[in-house]
């Protein structure tokens, strides 16, 4: 398993870049949000591997696709250009605080049919430049009220039923310990459809072995099924940031912290 950390979440007190560079120094890959809003040539002359970013920057599932495939393809050029290969996509759009710009509480069946077309066309689009969609869970009773196809259950269902190797699952632990919990058994039903792994510990979305969730032990089960993929870090530090990263590769390696 490769190890990833979300330069969004740790060394906040830093300037972006300095977050990267750390990040990269301890010897993780690293992931990002927003592409717009960050300097991409700056991120470049880090040196840093970037495991995924956000891979739209407005638009939705349901309702602008056509602008959700707009500013994908926008996505993927700057993938490109910092060699990223998996572009993260949500339901739908999000604000700065996490939240659906149009919140939909109740999913009809049209929605799907629309959202599984539209995932297609993102996959074919994937295929054309050799990347990768990823459709992430999100938990809609703490984070992100009002986001359609929220649960792991139902990010797993259009990967499915798009059956495109250019689009698979985002599966983020800890939205799903909230939404839906029984990880293990999820882990095993999403496997053949997972892209990369996200991981943050229950309460609190920091790093592993503040909370609930047996990190430890999703690791083990991870490596049963043979995955050799990546797992984020998109947490926020409990304390001190540096910690926090040694938290999450000894949970994952069973290094000594």
């Amino acid at each position: 398993m490769r190890l990833a950390v979300c330069a969004e979440m740790v060394f906040t007190e830093l300037p972006f870049l300095d977050r990267v560079e750390r990040i990269h120094a301890a010897g993780f890959d690293v992931v990002i949000w927003n592409w717009p809003t960050k300097d991409i040539a700056g991120l470049k002359k880090t040196g840093a591997a970037f495991s995924s970013m956000t891979g739209y920057v407005s638009g939705s599932l349901t309702h602008d696709q056509d602008r959700l495939l707009a500013t994908a393809e926008q996505s993927i050029q700057v993938a490109l250009e910092l060699g990223c290969p998996r572009l993260n996509l949500h339901g739908t759009e999000l604000d700065d605080h996490g939240l659906p710009v149009v919140p939909q509480y109740q999913v009809t069946g049209e929605m799907w049919l629309t959202a599984a077309r539209t995932l297609e066309k993102l996959a074919k689009l994937a295929e054309r430049y050799d990347v990768m969609f990823v459709l992430e869970n999100l938990n809609t009773e703490v984070d992100h009220p009002g986001v359609p196809f929220g649960k792991a259950a139902d990010t797993l269902a259009l990967v499915k039923a798009v059956d495109h190797p250019r689009l698979r699952m985002m599966l983020d632990l800890y939205h799903a310990q909230i939404g839906e919990g029984n990880l293990i058994e999820l882990i095993g039903t999403a496997f053949p459809y997972l892209g990369e792994i996200q991981v943050a510990d229950v309460p609190g979305r920091c790093e592993p072995g503040t909370g609930e969730i047996n990190y430890p032990a999703i690791a083990a089960v991870l490596r049963q099924h043979g995955y050799d993929g990546t797992v984020d870090l998109e947490a926020f530090a409990s304390s001190d940031s540096e910690l926090a990263l040694r938290r999450f590769r000894a949970a994952f390696t069973n290094a000594e912290i």
